[in-house]
C-alpha cells in the first residue's frame, strides 16, 4: 500500500524539541517582517552579539499565515483536480522517490504539526477559531476568556507553528513553493513529474467540497 509522504515524515515528528534549529540570516526573514514592528524595527531578526539571531514573531506569524492560506487551498478544493506527483524522499534505501498527493499531503502535515506543536488548550483554540472558523467573539464565550487574552493566544499559536513548520525537517511547510515543487533539505532535489488523475467517470463526477471542519 502506498505511504503518503506526509504522514511517514511527521510520524517522525513529536515536538518542539524534535525540530532541527536553523541558522536564521537576514535573507531568510527580510522579506516577511513587518516594516513597521517594534521589535526588530523590520529587519526580521532579535539577538545581539552574545545571542544567537532568531526570528522575530512578526516574521513567525507571518509564515504561519503562509501556510495557513495554503492549507485552506487545499482542505477546500475540489478532489478532481489533485494531482499525483513523483517526488524525491530523504534518505530512501529502496528507492529515491515515491508517488504521492501533495494536496491532501499538505493538510496532514499543517494539522498533526500542529497538534503536536500545541499544548492542549492552545489545540483547543487553533481548532475553534483556524479549522472551524469560529470568531473571537464566540472563542471568547465558548472557553469562557477575556478578548484580549484570547487574541494573545492567537499570536502565541501563531508565532509557535509558523516557527515548527519553517524548521522542521527534511520537509518543511514553509517556503510553500519548496514543498509543493519536490524540495527536499539534505537530499538530492530532482524535477516533480505532476500528472493528474484520471477516471473513467470523472467527467460525470459531481465535485465534493471539504469542510475544514473535518480537519479539526
Amino acid at each position: 500500500m502506498h505511504e503518503y509522504r506526509g504522514v511517514r515524515r511527521t510520524s517522525q515528528y513529536h515536538g518542539p524539541e524534535d525540530i532541527q534549529r536553523m541558522e536564521w540570516n537576514r535573507s531568510e526573514v527580510i522579506g516577511l517582517a513587518r516594516p513597521k514592528c517594534s521589535f526588530c524595527k523590520g529587519g526580521g531578526l532579535r539577538g545581539g552579539e552574545r545571542r544567537r539571531p532568531s526570528p522575530c514573531n512578526c516574521v513567525t506569524r507571518a509564515i504561519f499565515r503562509a501556510c495557513y492560506a495554503r492549507f485552506r487551498y487545499c482542505a477546500s478544493k475540489e478532489k478532481y483536480l489533485s494531482k499525483i506527483t513523483l517526488d524525491p524522499c530523504a534518505g530512501g534505501k529502496e528507492r529515491r522517490s515515491s508517488w504521492g498527493r501533495k494536496d491532501e499531503e499538505y493538510v496532514a502535515d499543517f494539522t498533526l504539526i500542529a497538534k503536536r506543536t500545541l499544548s492542549d488548550r492552545e489545540h483547543r483554540i487553533f481548532s475553534y477559531h483556524y479549522l472551524l472558523g469560529a470568531d473571537w467573539k464566540l472563542c471568547c464565550r465558548r472557553l469562557k476568556m477575556e478578548r484580549g487574552d484570547m487574541f494573545h493566544e492567537f499570536y502565541r499559536i501563531e508565532q509557535k507553528l509558523g516557527l515548527a513548520f519553517r524548521e522542521v525537517q527534511p520537509y518543511g511547510l514553509f517556503p510553500v513553493d519548496e514543498y509543493f515543487g519536490g524540495s527536499v533539505r539534505g537530499a538530492v532535489t530532482g524535477r516533480a513529474l505532476m500528472r493528474p488523475m484520471q477516471s473513467a467517470g470523472e467527467s460525470a463526477a459531481v465535485p465534493l467540497r471539504a469542510p475544514l471542519r473535518e480537519c479539526a
